[in-house]
């Protein structure tokens, strides 16, 4: 039998593989709209869609999160400490890295095939609509981002849920979840990226993401930038919200070393929480831990109340951040890490420093052509004994050799070889690994090569 939609779903392992081909099927007809490297920045589609069936978007409350860096973490570990609390929550977040699944959880697991299949067919008549609408307006239908928003409220509802951790996909202003109101809304850090499509300058892109503050909401800041604080703040004021920023509000006191990521201790907005596990590895993850905090704090007591000792150790010590300095390997170790902008790339750097006891590091890399590609190579080059060049399945991916060229400027000759394909790449790095137990793998640079390397180890058994 299926997994029950109401329980969530373990969409790999527990349900009858009948609803896995439907599945596929509902990814391919969201593939064949506009792709997410091409966002339609307008609300008016994704709220008529919502509209049409009976605003699901408005079932639960929701806490909206956007940034540059750490969203996702962030997302999750909200989302954690939530279900530890004993709700029932509702997660959506991208990109995936194996299956579309992973994008919507409930309770913590990803959706369940039949619940995802049984929801999209009740809400594809009304997707075709809002696509006539459209196109009798001289527009474009609804992308594949704003279907799938559309799809996680209609399976949220479906749930239901009592609460929504909403990940922004791009931006904020005109993101389609921001069809949303958030009660709270959270900002990671928040620097240079997607600058196309977002703004030239970190104030430009702060004032796009701060276009899901709504009136009276409750906001929760990680450190920024001077440019970026500015623009929250006015946003703030705009909209008679309220304000948590870190270091002033609530704070990271320390972190320490442990095995299998890190301890903890915060001072949240109501509580000081001391020594609390981590099983994710760098300082910047703790750093969201900290703002993962205020944000639960906010949205449970509005800041005024501490959180229990149990249901937060609990809610961090359960938490999971896939494909973000994540080990998949074993003899010889192999870690990925998404890395897609120099900001993730620095964070990555300075944690394999800190956190682990390799002399060299073969950096087995592949980057989306809209990224920066030199500055993530910068950030990455002090710790990299050789570089692999690659690139994924995707056709965003930097070809190979353009790539590597890309890679020389900053390299130290003779460390930068270049291989068509990831399974190629992975051989080789892991065999230059096992010549010592002082070297490591890490495949950096994109989601989509992540997301391939980690089923490579685990069809091959590397763990």
């Amino acid at each position: 039998m299926a997994a029950d939609a109401a329980d969530g779903g373990d969409a790999f392992d527990l349900e009858d593989a009948e609803y896995e081909e439907a599945a596929d099927e509902v990814y391919r007809e969201l593939l064949a709209r506009i792709g997410e490297a091409n966002p339609q920045p307008r609300l008016d589609a994704t709220r008529r869609a919502v509209e049409l069936l009976g605003d699901p978007h408005r079932a639960a409350p929701v806490i909206h999160i956007t940034g540059t860096n750490g969203k996702t973490s962030t997302s999750r570990m909200i989302e954690s400490i939530l279900r530890a609390a004993g709700l029932r929550t509702g997660l959506l977040t991208s990109p995936h890295l194996r299956r579309v699944n992973e994008r919507i959880v409930i309770d913590g697991l990803p959706v369940s095939n039949e619940a995802l299949v049984r929801n999209w067919d009740d809400i594809a008549p009304f997707l075709a609509m809002v696509d006539t609408e459209l196109e009798a307006a001289d527009q474009a239908p609804l992308s594949y981002f704003e279907a799938l928003t559309v799809l996680a409220f209609a399976v949220f509802a479906d749930a239901p849920v009592d609460v929504v951790v909403l990940e922004v996909g791009m931006g904020g202003e005109w993101d389609s979840t921001n069809v949303a109101d958030g009660q709270v809304a959270v900002f990671t850090p928040i620097a240079l990226d997607h600058e196309s499509r977002l703004g030239r300058t970190v104030a430009e892109i702060a004032r796009t993401k701060a276009g899901i503050i709504k009136p009276a909401a409750s906001v929760v800041t990680a450190i920024q930038s001077v440019e970026a604080l500015d623009e929250l703040q006015a946003a703030v004021a705009h909209n008679e919200a309220s304000l948590a920023i870190e270091r002033r509000d609530f704070a990271l006191e320390s972190t320490t070393v442990a095995v299998g990521g890190q301890l903890v201790t915060i001072r949240g907005r109501a509580g000081r929480y001391p020594d609390v596990y981590l099983p994710l590895y760098g300082d910047h993850q703790a750093q969201n831990a900290a703002v993962a905090v205020a944000a639960v704090e906010s949205f449970l007591g509005d800041g005024t109340r501490a959180l229990d000792a149990d249901v937060l150790a609990a809610g961090l010590g359960e938490a999971t951040s896939p494909g973000r300095l994540q080990l998949v390997g074993i003899d010889p170790t192999v870690l990925v890490d998404a890395a897609h902008n120099p900001h993730g790339a620095a964070a990555l750097a300075t944690a394999l420093t800190e956190y682990f006891d390799f002399d060299e590091f073969a950096i087995v890399l592949g980057i989306l052509a809209d990224k920066d590609a030199l500055g993530i190579v910068e950030q990455l080059e002090p710790v990299a004994s050789r570089f692999l060049v690659t690139r994924s399945g995707s056709d965003r991916a930097i070809p190979a050799d353009a790539l590597a060229r890309v890679v020389q400027e900053v390299a130290e000759p003779g460390t930068v070889t270049t291989v068509e394909h990831i399974e190629t790449a992975l051989d080789l790095a892991r065999g230059w690994a096992a010549e010592s137990p002082r070297r490591a793998v890490v495949v950096a640079g994109s989601i989509t090569l992540v997301g391939e390397a980690m089923a490579i180890a685990e069809r091959d058994g590397w763990k």
